[in-house]
């Protein structure tokens, strides 16, 4: 039985997909520059109102924590389905999934640790926080 050497895979699909990207991609740009609205005023003042124009003054405004915390929230609920998806395939996995999954959820478990720890999960705020400093201290020496 005679051997031959493998031969490389033909690179043209691969050429021809590129040009591909780069033509609707340039083609979208191009596009878009020429139909797109253009500016007459800077919006580099305005709050971003979810696309919509702003109207009125805002009454107030949010905290940085809300949306540090739906971050974090997400972050986590990614973890459950990580975790869900590989309880479905238990078997299917075995020892190498049992211990893959341990060491997630303890990595996982040090991010908890260190954003408790750091206070980034602490909503209060900075004059609650000396509030509970000068009280605890006062409790110290009573």
């Amino acid at each position: 039985m005679q051997s031959f050497p493998a031969q490389p895979a033909p690179l043209w699909p691969l050429v021809l997909y590129f040009a591909a990207v780069v033509v609707l991609v340039s083609g979208m740009l191009g596009l878009s520059y020429l139909l797109g609205q253009r500016q007459k005023h800077k919006p580099d003042e305005e709050p971003y109102e979810s696309g919509m124009l702003p109207t009125g003054t805002t009454p107030f405004h949010f905290d940085v924590l809300f949306y540090l915390n739906a971050m974090f929230f997400v972050v986590f609920d990614l973890e459950t389905m990580f975790i869900i998806t590989w309880a479905i395939a238990f078997r299917d996995v075995g020892w190498v999934g049992y211990v893959e999954i341990l060491l997630f959820i303890v990595v996982m478990l040090a991010v908890l640790t260190y954003l408790w720890r750091s206070g980034a999960l602490d909503w209060r705020t900075y004059r609650e926080k000396m509030l509970q400093v000068v009280v605890k201290t006062n409790r110290r020496y009573s």
